[in-house]
């Protein structure tokens, strides 16, 4: 009886995935990501200009891609990993450009600047620390504070553009105050959150 002989099959060989594409890297939510990024240069030079209403149409529209890329992402499900860092990148330069614009153009106080930029710098830091500690990358989940004190900064923003420091007065600086209360009140609890998080992992880090 003859033998059967099986064909040589060559072992396959597992190589690394495949990078995403050009397509894949650019699609809507990120494209519409990438003109709120363009749209700050714009947005900061009406502001040095004194182009408020200009400046407040561009601030606007900002806003509202910041609403549809994320939407668009979850619909289409075209969440992507370059999305997911340049999203709140592009949210807190918008942001951070814009108090530091308006505190020198003497719109805020510098003691609202002060706590805003603080507070982001110390949630950078913080996450960056984490991450180079534990190896790990953290998922950035925002609080209910966090929301809170965003939208209380865009507030503020659009608040200045309009004018309302000087239309009705009364009502601003209560708004700056809330701003700061619960901006600095988020920070410390996302630093409870990271340490709450750390110390659930500290034996693996020393094991």
């Amino acid at each position: 009886m003859a033998a059967n002989h099986q064909p040589h099959q060559a072992p396959k060989r597992i190589g690394k995935p495949a990078a995403p594409s050009l397509g894949h890297l650019l699609n809507l939510p990120n494209i519409l990501t990438l003109c709120r990024l363009g749209s700050v240069p714009i947005f900061l030079s009406f502001l040095s200009k004194h182009r408020y209403t200009a400046a407040l149409y561009v601030f606007v529209a900002a806003a509202i891609t910041d609403s549809l890329d994320g939407t668009v992402a979850r619909w289409f499900d075209a969440r992507t990993e370059i999305g997911a860092f340049l999203d709140p990148f592009a949210d807190k330069l918008m942001l951070v450009s814009a108090f530091v614009v308006m505190t020198i153009e003497g719109d805020f106080p510098g003691w609202l600047l002060s706590v805003v930029a603080v507070r982001d710098i110390v949630i950078v830091f913080g996450y960056l620390m984490l991450s180079f500690f534990t190896g790990e990358r953290i998922a950035v989940r925002p609080s209910y504070l966090g929301k809170i004190s965003t939208f209380l900064q865009l507030a503020c923003v659009t608040g200045a553009l309009l004018r309302v420091r000087i239309a009705y007065p009364a009502y601003w600086y209560p708004l700056l105050y809330l701003t700061v209360a619960v901006t600095a009140t988020s920070g410390v609890h996302y630093m409870y959150r990271g340490l709450v998080w750390l110390g659930s992992r500290e034996p693996e880090m020393f094991s």
